[in-house]
């Protein structure tokens, strides 16, 4: 196992959960709708939490976490600038399809590390990735299930 790249690995996952937490912090206080507000404070803690989580396994392999550190030139960043951009227009439609397009990256990105650094990370490493996905799944579906309402009503 190869500690830089399990470090490497985990800086990234600290990344996305950076991206989530700012992008829902901005899409609470922009938001009036209490049940969103609710929401997005949830998984903006949810990713604060997972955040520690991956600070505390880089130092324990004697790295530097890249605590502050966010995706501004990637993707995830572009689609947080959309959320705020989409509040111009109060559309709690368009706010949830790019919470949820956000939230794919985010999944897709734990999911890479998953399938594509097993040899890298520990099985307590791995365990702790696969809990984390299981919680942003949780969280994808969650806002998902709130656009579809929209859509059926």
């Amino acid at each position: 196992m190869s500690q830089e790249k399990a470090i490497g690995v985990l800086n990234t996952l600290i990344e996305i959960n950076n991206d989530r937490i700012e992008g829902y912090d901005t899409a609470s206080k922009e938001t009036e709708e209490a049940d969103l507000k609710t929401l997005f404070f949830h998984l903006s803690q949810a990713s604060l939490k997972c955040k520690r989580e991956l600070v505390y396994e880089i130092r324990k392999l004697g790295g530097t976490p890249m605590e502050e550190t966010t995706s501004t030139t990637g993707k995830f960043y572009r689609v947080w600038m959309d959320i705020k951009a989409a509040f111009t227009g109060n559309d709690r439609k368009t706010i949830l399809n790019s919470c949820e397009y956000g939230e794919d990256v985010a999944a897709d990105t734990y999911n890479e590390a998953l399938n594509n650094n097993l040899e890298y990370l520990s099985p307590d490493q791995q365990t702790l990735l696969t809990k984390q996905y299981l919680l942003i799944k949780a969280g994808h579906d969650k806002i998902k299930a709130l656009r579809d309402a929209l859509v059926e009503a």
